[in-house]
């Protein structure tokens, strides 16, 4: 964080300084919430958890070097006590954007916000020091903490946005207020909570609705390949920039096309030039993904050359996300299982089965959570895109929707030993070791409660006859 006095701190966030011997000692080192991140110079929130108060370690965060802690009672140690400790790191993190004049790029979606955000840091960090939300840290907490990440040499500011509802959105961009906003799509995920996609599309909206003005420098870019993301043009007074396979898109990708190993390929055009482009991460969705990001990246004054440079060198950031190792016998683990939804599980599935082209494929699929009224149609449709492409075996694993998902097989007409159902990861475990073969190419995918990296890192264990090169 750009270095502030403990006393301007106590300023921002309307905050009292407890036992604190000097206030204008200055915070140097990072903002944290977790004690084992502390560093010399740290400024330690102290969050009250379901299981852990983050109070109880304020005394050793010191010790370890800590300058205060931002607390919502006194600890006994150098601290900044407010009444919402969350809005006082709202507020901090909104002041410091300010200060920097950063420019800050948001995006949000039902799918992909992640491998996108990943992929725009990348491209950018070609042009200037970059600063992007590590993971899927993407909520109150997260965001303002990875804005906190930023100093005076950073140039732009990459920040992933979720909502679980109404107003979340509208509630994060008004702690960090972006230049640019990107909606990737409007899908089914966590469409139990939400009611609907209307009302989905309604909350990923909020994000162009807080864009200034296109006379101030906000720009939108939208999805011109989904209705309801372009649909959102008319709830923005920001410049508006499509980007799609769509002809009417401004940045656009031609003679699409997936390598032998499932990797895209595509012509990227943009208002200034194209160039050719071969990514190495895996599967066709992320040909979206990678023209979302050239979308920011041009508006951000980047060549198409530059562009298509950065999107062939860019790789998979943050873990369990198509995550591709190959085992000295063979056999091809795609870990991705950090979470699921029903179109990300279906470009997984579409995934495995180009990589798998001449090979066995595996898809060892779980639950999809928080799809309400929605979740046997969305499992049963799974279960019959694994036998349409030709899923050389389907391991569903689980409870009732891991059943739906086999149903759905079944109906489209797997009836032999295409499809199993298997109570958890270890039995699915237990069948793999038993049946993989040289060459196999196994997916593992899931909702992240669903815990099914297990299986993914049983396997590359089972397999590890020496060191397994990761792709």
């Amino acid at each position: 964080m750009i270095a502030l006095s403990l006393a301007e701190i106590a300023a921002v966030v309307g905050g009292q300084t407890h036992d604190i011997p000097d206030p204008t000692a200055r915070v140097t080192g990072p903002v944290v919430r977790d004690s084992r991140e502390v560093e010399p110079g740290s400024l330690f929130v102290a969050f009250v958890g379901e299981r852990v108060d983050g109070h109880d370690f304020a005394r050793a965060v010191v010790e370890a070097g800590a300058a205060a802690v931002l607390a919502s009672r006194p600890v006994g140690v150098p601290a900044i006590v407010v009444d919402d400790v969350q809005a006082a790191l709202g507020a901090l993190a909104r002041h410091v954007v300010r200060t920097l004049g950063t420019t800050l790029v948001a995006l949000t979606g039902s799918a992909g916000k992640t491998s996108t955000k990943d992929l725009i840091a990348q491209v950018l960090q070609h042009k200037a020091p970059t600063v992007w939300t590590p993971g899927s840290l993407n909520n109150e907490i997260g965001l303002p903490l990875t804005a906190l990440s930023a100093t005076e040499e950073t140039k732009f500011l990459v920040l992933e946005m979720g909502a679980r509802g109404i107003g979340h959105i509208r509630y994060l961009t008004g702690l960090t207020p972006p230049r640019i906003g990107l909606v990737l799509n409007v899908g089914s995920a966590h469409i139990g909570e939400f009611g609907g996609r209307e009302q989905i599309a309604q909350a990923k909206g909020e994000l162009v609705e807080s864009l200034p003005a296109a006379d101030d420098g906000g720009i939108a870019v939208l999805n011109a390949d989904d209705p309801l993301v372009r649909a959102m043009s008319s709830r923005t007074a920001a410049r508006v920039v499509l980007f799609g396979e769509s002809g009417e898109a401004d940045v656009r990708a031609e003679n699409v096309r997936l390598t032998d190993n499932g990797q895209p390929c595509f012509r990227l055009h943009t208002p200034s030039g194209a160039s050719d482009v071969t990514m190495r991460l895996y599967g066709e969705h992320h040909v979206s993904n990678a023209l979302a990001a050239a979308a920011v990246a041009h508006e951000l004054g980047m060549s198409a050359e530059e562009i298509a440079t950065a999107l062939s060198e860019a790789g998979s950031l943050s873990r369990w996300r198509m995550e591709v190792t190959e085992r000295p016998d063979g056999v091809t683990i795609v870990n991705d299982a950090y979470n699921a939804n029903p179109e990300s599980m279906k470009a997984a599935l579409r995934a495995l089965a180009a990589m798998g082209t001449g090979r066995r494929t595996w898809a060892v699929l779980g639950k999809m959570a928080e799809l309400g009224d929605e979740a046997l149609a969305e499992h049963d449709a799974v279960g019959r895109l694994a036998v349409r492409l030709n899923v050389s075996k389907l391991v569903a694993v689980g409870g009732r929707e891991a059943a739906w998902l086999q149903l759905g097989a079944y109906n489209e007409g797997s009836w032999g030993e295409e499809s199993v159902h298997v109570s958890d990861a270890q039995a699915a475990v237990d069948l793999l070791r038993s049946e993989l073969r040289p060459g196999d190419v196994v997916l593992v995918k899931a909702s992240r409660s669903v815990g099914l990296e297990s299986v993914a890192q049983a396997l590359l264990a089972t397999g590890a006859e020496g060191e397994v090169a990761a792709r």
